[in-house]
């Protein structure tokens, strides 16, 4: 049975004919966490930074793989804006449509006006496979790193690449 958080990516991985493996599995709620959890499966496990400027007029969607740790301060340098911070929950749900511990690039299919401008790290390029919530963080979402790129196209948000450690 599919959860009411993970049916709509489902349903859009669907209909864009990209296969996926589905995993279940206890609250992950840091990278650290979902390691124990994701034992076995093969992908490029990511975690995701949902991000505002200083003034909170810009939203951004950094995903890198778990074993790194993002430099905010470079983050901010190559996304061309100040200070960067961590953005509320409210604002998350507001853009995202998920709570913290479930952040995800699926998020944004509820970002209809595409507000969020999504980075990703320069190395999940070399990726096959990568990995992410459905929208909800009992599940794991697996599929070719070319099929990510198709569902990230179908989403018109502002997507590129950066370094986010020196």
């Amino acid at each position: 049975m599919f959860l009411p958080e993970e049916q709509p990516v489902l349903t859009r991985l669907t209909q864009l004919g990209i296969p996926f493996d589905r995993y279940e599995h206890p609250p992950i709620a840091t990278g650290d966490e979902g390691l124990e959890h994701w034992a076995g499966i093969e992908a490029v496990h990511c975690k995701n930074l949902f991000l505002r400027n200083q003034k909170g007029t810009r939203h951004y969607l950094v995903i890198l793989p778990v074993t790194k740790r993002a430099e905010l301060r470079l983050v901010a340098e190559q996304i061309g804006d100040g200070k960067l911070s961590f953005a509320s929950a409210e604002r998350l749900k507001t853009y995202l449509g998920v709570t913290p511990g479930s952040v995800s690039p699926f998020g944004l299919i509820h970002d209809t006006e595409h507000h969020v401008r999504v980075f990703l790290d320069r190395d999940l390029r070399q990726a096959d496979r990568i990995s992410f919530h459905p929208n909800i963080n009992t599940r794991t979402v697996v599929l070719s790193f070319a099929d990510f790129e198709k569902y990230l196209a179908t989403t018109w948000n502002v997507v590129r690449f950066i370094d986010v450690t020196r």
